[in-house]
């Protein structure tokens, strides 16, 4: 896949790059201006071919369990009936504080390849059956500027590697 850099990678990006590439997983990367919301995903739709995804860091009631939920960016996340499927108290967006304190990340950043920054694997993964079709993900690499292409088998990969356990859920 192709590989467009207009900036060099920095540290926490580069350490997904340096993954992928041990693990000899295809991937691709397209810098963009940056992307906040899955809504400003449509503006690299064209440069980045397959799905896109919203990607939701949550922590439970009491604030000492953390989810990130992966749905296509178009599909409505109610979390109540997350909270149901994954078997949770009731959920609510974590903090920039708790972000940064578990991911090492600011808002807009997180997706799968963010949890290579869960040094304590508190994070539980969990992405949209409608995701594994087959076609390529993309996703941020810890940066809203640049966003990697990858196979749903190169992502299994490289979350294997990490040590996180990927949990499908029907949405």
């Amino acid at each position: 896949m192709k590989k467009i850099y207009q900036t060099e990678p920095i540290e926490i990006e580069q350490k997904i790059y340096d993954v992928l590439d041990e693990l000899s997983i295809d991937y691709g990367v397209v810098e963009h201006e940056p992307l906040y919301t899955a809504e400003d995903l449509n503006k690299i739709k064209e440069q980045a071919p397959g799905f896109h995804a919203k990607n939701l860091f949550l922590r439970n009631a009491k604030g000492n369990k953390y989810y990130l939920i992966v749905a296509g960016d178009e599909k409505a996340v109610n979390l109540k009936e997350v909270k149901k499927i994954i078997g949770s108290t009731n959920l609510s967006f974590a903090s920039e504080d708790r972000l940064m304190k578990v991911l090492k990340l600011v808002p807009g950043s997180v997706n799968p390849f963010s949890l290579i920054n869960d040094e304590d694997r508190i994070v539980e993964l969990y992405i949209e059956k409608g995701l594994f079709t087959g076609e390529l993900l993309n996703f941020h690499p810890n940066v809203n500027y640049k966003t990697v292409t990858i196979s749903l088998e190169g992502l299994k990969k490289y979350l294997n590697h990490i040590g996180v356990t990927l949990n499908e859920i029907e949405l």
